[in-house]
């Protein structure tokens, strides 16, 4: 083969071949009549195995037809524009990974030809995820900004809304659940101190455990984000001040000496830490909480933001019952301490007081700090829940409001 070749079409550069001799005729009619008896014999055992293969009735071979062809190029379809605004956030979780049948045949680089002209099911081939995640609404909402000294803070937005119930987990119930079961919210608190105890307790609690974030801690906001994309609520724990010498707990410390104005500078320092939280909890405070004067321009303020108060009933000297109502602030008061004890038998034992409680009651609060062994226990215990009948919600869900305490107080 000469260069000029490879330019020459397969087939037209054929030279003229030289007249076969009788000889050569001869033998090609032999290699012909050789390969002719090939053929038929070839022909007679392949209808030998189908004959065979379909029990002996004559025409029943089963037969396909194919036709591959390449797929007809087809232009992109233009992107739609960029939305000016973020959407509603997905409460049902997102369906990703959906396809039309043609598409998946395109896709795989050939075209099916179906007999009578078919074409490709028209249906949505839609692959859902293994778990609706419940989204909360983002933080910060610009409704409900509020520009402070320190930064932003929460406030009620001109239409009414309120930071407790935009920020709040909406409650999830099983669609067999019995109506009026009882119920159960469980605060998980001293979030945001150590990363990975804020990581590990985000990933193995259930998204309805409410989780508390003091005001201290490195990239609270991007630890607060974490929390609230997983489902959980967040509360702010507000540092008091406690009956014990040195125990406080950090800068900016609400205290009982302080004025008014004193007081209410350093709860806005707090507030202004992170966004996105549903309500302000006390971290420690047996001192301030027993104090009116100190307690009552608190609760009044955390009202007047759109919030409720949560108290960890860690101190029997507290105030916030009898002194809630009158500042007009939602409030929950915790129960059962679930880790007093710390022991994991022990906080087992508080989980069933707490579900007991539930029972008797109809709802049950309970607060623990987010040790690993306090979550574990907590994970293993709210899984179970509702095979036992019991809902599990977060706290904002018994937040209750000013005249339900005041008729609780005075009974």
């Amino acid at each position: 083969m000469t260069g000029l070749d490879l330019n020459s079409p397969l087939g037209l550069d054929r030279k003229p071949q030289p007249s076969a001799t009788p000889s050569s005729r001869r033998g090609r009619a032999a290699v012909g009549a050789a390969l002719g008896l090939a053929a038929v014999a070839a022909a007679a055992g392949a209808f030998f195995y189908l004959h065979t293969a379909n029990n002996g009735v004559p025409g029943a071979e089963p037969y396909a037809v194919a036709r591959i062809e390449r797929p007809v190029a087809r232009s992109a379809a233009p992107a739609p524009p960029e939305a000016k605004e973020k959407s509603a956030p997905d409460v049902t979780g997102s369906i990703a990974n959906r396809a039309l049948g043609g598409d998946i045949e395109a896709g795989a680089g050939v075209r099916v030809t179906r007999e009578g002209g078919g074409q490709a099911p028209g249906a949505l081939i839609i692959q859902v995820p293994q778990r609706l995640a419940v989204q909360l609404m983002p933080a910060p909402d610009r409704r409900l900004i509020d520009k402070g000294r320190f930064g932003a803070l929460p406030k009620i937005g001109a239409d009414g809304s309120r930071p407790m119930d935009v920020y709040a987990r909406p409650v999830m119930t099983r669609t067999d659940a019995r109506a009026g079961a009882p119920r159960i919210a469980i605060l998980v608190g001293g979030m945001g101190l150590n990363t990975g105890v804020t990581r590990t307790a985000v990933a193995q609690l259930p998204a309805a455990v409410t989780l508390g974030f003091a005001p201290y801690g490195l990239d609270l906001e991007g630890q607060v984000e974490q929390a609230r994309d997983s489902g959980h609520e967040v509360i702010l724990q507000s540092p008091m001040e406690s009956f014990v010498a040195g125990e406080e707990p950090g800068a900016y410390t609400l205290k009982a000496a302080d004025d008014r104005v004193q007081t209410i500078s350093n709860l806005h320092w707090q507030m202004s830490r992170f966004p996105g939280y549903v309500g302000i909890a006390n971290f420690l405070g047996a001192k301030f909480t027993a104090s009116e004067t100190s307690l009552t321009p608190v609760l009044r303020e955390i009202a007047t933001r759109g919030l409720f108060y949560f108290d960890d009933g860690s101190s029997p000297r507290s105030l916030a019952r009898s002194l809630a109502p009158n500042a007009g602030a939602p409030l929950v008061v915790a129960d059962i301490v679930l880790d007093a004890g710390g022991r994991p038998d022990e906080i087992d034992a508080a989980l069933a007081r707490l579900e007991g409680l539930a029972r008797a009651k109809g709802m049950a609060v309970g607060v623990a700090s987010g040790l690993p062994a306090t979550v574990d226990r907590i994970a293993r215990f709210s899984r179970a829940l509702e095979n036992r009948g019991i809902t599990l919600v977060p706290v904002s869900a018994l937040a209750a409001r000013p005249d339900a305490v005041s008729a609780k107080t005075q009974r």
